[in-house]
């Protein structure tokens, strides 16, 4: 007597091992070709070939004395031309949130803040200087303003 399940197991094991018997197929092949781009694209020469500079790079190509110069003095110079081109309310909001994200500069902030109120009276004169007053840094913008 013949056994009529081990014939139907044979002819029809049903879609999931057709499934199976395709992946195990068509899987390695992928897998082996993506590879094979990935180590395609990447640049191994070691100079960039972008001409887009990381935030690192931008700032050690704009100058060697740069890099070495304190934290505060670099917003303190960008905050200066900030005042020129904008105004003196878009730099102290700017000086503002500098300080909240970086709470080490908050002891530099009064300096800061009295140097941008020397520059805005040069540039604005004293009325209009003291029109962008505000209580950024215990209101030392104001004594840069009228101590000149």
């Amino acid at each position: 007597m013949k056994h009529s399940t081990n014939r139907q197991t044979r002819r029809g094991r049903g879609p999931a091992h057709r499934i199976g018997r395709s992946l195990a197929f068509v899987l390695p092949v992928v897998m082996v070709l993506s590879g094979t781009l990935a180590v395609a694209r990447v640049n191994w020469s070691g100079t960039p070939s972008s001409p887009v500079l990381t935030a690192a790079d931008s700032s050690a190509a704009a100058s060697p004395s740069t890099a070495a110069r304190a934290p505060q003095d670099v917003l303190r110079d960008r905050l200066l031309v900030e005042l020129q081109e904008e105004n003196p309310g878009v730099a102290l909001t700017h000086l503002q949130q500098a300080v909240n994200d970086r709470p080490s500069l908050a002891k530099h902030c009064a300096t800061i803040a009295r140097a941008l109120g020397k520059a805005a009276v040069r540039v604005y004169g004293p009325n209009k200087a003291q029109s962008y007053a505000r209580p950024v840094c215990d209101t030392s913008y104001a004594t840069g303003v009228t101590k000149p």
